[in-house]
């Protein structure tokens, strides 16, 4: 597997994160009160902060070798 796929495979775990971070944070927002609502709040904050850590690291990488 190169690492041009391998990178593809990681920006799609990303963006997965951000999907569920939107999806916890609407859920928390509008179903939850109280403890609940804090601690599925801070879930939904942890996924967002990790896939930005994900997508600066793999933008900063640059581009990779194609393969030819």
């Amino acid at each position: 597997m190169s690492q041009a796929l391998i990178n593809m495979y990681i920006s799609f775990f990303a963006m997965f994160l951000m999907f569920v971070s939107v999806l916890t944070a609407l859920f928390s927002r509008t179903k939850l009160k109280g403890f609940w609502q804090k601690l599925v709040l801070t879930i939904s904050f942890i996924c967002l902060c990790v896939a930005g850590l994900i997508v600066f690291v793999i933008v900063i990488g640059g581009p990779t070798a194609t393969a030819d």
